[in-house]
């Protein structure tokens, strides 16, 4: 039984896209011309866009046409490793560089917040109303927004003499090596907790996603402890599932001998997952 006409030109546009013959980032044509062009419906031309944009692989833009969307180079992130003992940012630009890509990010901003029984509150064990740092970041990987990093920690960690926590600027040799120095408080392990959802308003204008929500997040909660067992940090980063994919590695796992992009790598060639308060009001 023949396809109907929709799926027709869908999958003939859906080739194109595929095979390069319409590139990433270039504009369809317009609906009269596809119409002319497969002897159909303005509704069948308009049920073949909509099958494209589902698939994730066009966006119409409001006045402008329908656009072949532009996906960025995926970007491996080890979510396990030895990083007791120094920065996940250290760790993170290493990682970027290694791959030939240039990572960037802004400078710290700073906010000092009470702790009101939230999710921030329940990982630390804060009592309620306790004063909380938070230190939030935007990061890019060649110019492209790649994620939001927000770390809180208590405020009693300032007062015991880490005051560059509310400093508005990078803790170059890193905010666990810099607590090891000042408070002599060690990050002995850390436990992350991974989600999936769709993204905030702010983050979708960030990350520039489709308002639609079809482009998942990934939120990841690192919860770090000291020696004694407390809970000295919480990091919640959000990464768009369309440009990260993450490593795992348990056990005697051979070591990467070369430094290749990532999406070369054969970690990131299955397709991404299609994944508190404080995170709302982020970016």
């Amino acid at each position: 039984m023949a396809e109907p006409l929709y799926r027709q030109i869908a999958d003939d546009l859906r080739n194109k896209i595929e095979s390069g013959d319409l590139a990433q980032g270039s504009q369809l044509a317009t609906e009269a011309e596809l119409m002319k062009q497969n002897g159909a419906s303005r509704n069948t031309v308009r049920d073949a866009i909509k099958w494209l944009t589902n698939l994730g692989l066009v966006e119409t833009r409001p006045g402008q046409g329908t656009f072949v969307v532009e996906k960025p180079t995926p970007f491996v992130t080890p979510l396990t490793g030895d990083v007791l003992g120094s920065s996940d940012e250290t760790v993170y630009l290493a990682e970027v560089k290694a791959t030939g890509r240039m990572p960037t990010g802004t400078a710290p901003r700073v906010e000092i917040q009470q702790a009101t029984g939230g999710v921030v509150a329940r990982a630390l064990h804060l009592a309620e109303g306790a004063q909380i740092v938070s230190r939030h970041q935007e990061r890019f990987i060649d110019g492209t927004p790649w994620s939001l990093e927000t770390t809180f920690y208590p405020m009693s960690l300032v007062q015991r003499g880490a005051t560059k926590l509310i400093m508005p600027t990078n803790i170059d040799e890193g905010a666990m090596a810099y607590l090891a120095h000042e408070c002599d408080l060690r990050q002995v392990g850390y436990r992350d907790t991974v989600s999936v959802r769709p993204p905030y308003e702010n983050e979708a204008w960030f990350f520039r996603l489709p308002a639609d929500g079809r482009i998942s997040v990934f939120e990841i909660h690192r919860l770090g402890f000291d020696e004694d067992g407390n809970r000295i940090r919480l990091t919640i980063t959000v990464y768009p599932a369309d440009r990260n994919r993450f490593r795992i590695e348990v056990g005697k796992v051979p070591p990467r001998l070369t430094a290749i992009p990532a999406v070369q790598d054969d970690e990131s060639a299955a397709p991404g997952a299609a994944g508190d308060t404080a995170l709302k009001r982020s970016g």
